[in-house]
């Protein structure tokens, strides 16, 4: 079945789950921790995916979805060793 796109689905986990269309941001996670930036201010248009973005900068740092791993696996934070090891060993110092 060919993928849908989904307007209006505003967290990450849903979206891996419904196997919508999703573009590929999670780079953003490697991008801004190692920016070393004391405060980050996303500005976008409307309809950009700032909260979707958020959504899943928290699945990936926060200790309550340490068993959501799958839903990294297909993307590109996943395929660095580092930041692969980086998650596993904040959840479990958490």
């Amino acid at each position: 079945m060919a993928k849908t796109v989904s307007i209006g689905i505003q967290d990450f986990e849903k979206i891996i789950e419904r196997d919508v269309f999703y573009i590929d941001k999670t780079i953003f996670i490697k991008e801004w921790w190692e920016s070393g930036d004391d405060v980050t201010l996303i500005t976008r248009p409307r309809r950009f995916g700032k909260t979707l973005t958020i959504s899943m900068t928290e699945y990936f740092f926060s200790n309550k979805y340490s068993g959501k791993k799958q839903l990294f696996q297909n993307f590109g934070i996943w395929k660095n060793e580092k930041f692969r090891q980086f998650r596993e060993n904040i959840l479990l110092s958490a």
